[in-house]
Order: C-alpha cells, then structure tokens, then sequence
C-alpha cells in the first residue's frame, strides 16, 4: 500500500501544514486534510501535480510503501 509522505517532507523543508494548504488552494480544507492524513483511497493527478510543485520534490518523493 502507498501513502504519501507530506508530513515528512514539511518537516525536512521546514514548513507548516497551513504553508502547503494555501499553495493547494483553491481545495477545501476538508479535502486537503484527508490528504494530508492518508485518509483517501484515491487522489487526482492534478493534486498530484501541485503537491509536486508545492513540495518542490519528485513523485518518487512524495510516496513510501507501508
């Protein structure tokens, strides 16, 4: 199983969930929080892109296996 890493990556980068959520906008809050939390079974590429760009890190980056 895949989940993402965002947690992880902001506190490599220094930065804090709300830094990443305006650069997300316009998702709702709710949204991007069962993102955040691996709580979504799936997830748009778009999203994916954003995360991306946000993070500034690959898509290898942005997933561990568990």
């Amino acid at each position: 199983m895949l989940q993402l890493r965002i947690d992880e990556i902001l506190k490599e980068q220094n930065h804090t969930k709300y830094w990443l959520f305006k650069r997300m906008e316009p998702m709702s809050y709710q949204n991007f929080n069962r993102i955040y939390n691996n709580e979504t079974s799936s997830i748009k590429f778009d999203t994916l892109e954003k995360l991306k760009l946000a993070l500034d890190v690959s898509y290898e980056d942005l997933f561990k296996e568990v």
